[in-house]
């Protein structure tokens, strides 16, 4: 994009800020949601945001046009890493989304939508992501769609966060959605 954008010092930046979290990446595959001792915890939609970050940018570098060294295969291994930790720790078989890697509850709207947004995304670069995003899409519209027509903020372990936030939970999961439906149908 900054090549295409007359803006090439854009990639060396993205290309920084890749490495700096991707030596932030723990020895499971995950990253902590920051840098200091009380950001220690996974969540779900910020690893999704990792995931796709990498793999933009990985294109970004490899772009004709592109003036940094290297290439975005230095990201490949942790691209994998991290993907490999994201599916097993934070998916049931049935694509119910968790928000954090041990822990069921609360089903998120948002971890839903992000993720089916991520693997949209990471298609062509690691198999069957799309089959992962329509079973999160299956999931999400049979047990967080309200019967009104929106999606429910949250699943808890006792009862349904009902509220309909326009950004947090509708606009994402409509975004999520087309992006979805598009690449079914390419």
């Amino acid at each position: 994009m900054g090549a295409r954008l007359g803006e090439p010092a854009l990639i060396d930046w993205a290309h920084r800020a890749a490495l700096y979290v991707v030596r932030r990446q723990q020895a499971d595959g995950s990253w902590a949601y920051g840098g200091d001792s009380h950001q220690a915890w996974s969540d779900n939609f910020h690893t999704a945001y990792i995931l796709m970050s990498l793999s933009q940018i990985m294109d970004a570098v490899s772009e004709p046009g592109a003036t940094r060294t290297g290439s975005g295969s230095d990201f490949s291994n942790s691209l994998l890493r991290g993907y490999e930790f994201w599916t097993e720790r934070f998916f049931l078989a049935n694509g119910w989304p968790k928000y954090f890697p041990d822990r069921l509850y609360p089903a998120d709207v948002h971890s839903a939508a992000s993720a089916m947004v991520t693997l949209v995304e990471l298609r062509g670069r690691i198999p069957g992501t799309l089959q992962l995003a329509e079973k999160i899409a299956g999931w999400a519209i049979g047990n967080l769609r309200d019967p009104r027509g929106f999606f429910q903020y949250q699943r808890r372990r006792l009862h349904k966060v009902h509220i309909p936030y326009m950004r947090w939970s509708q606009a994402w999961m409509m975004y999520a959605l087309a992006r979805l439906r598009e690449a079914a149908e390419k």
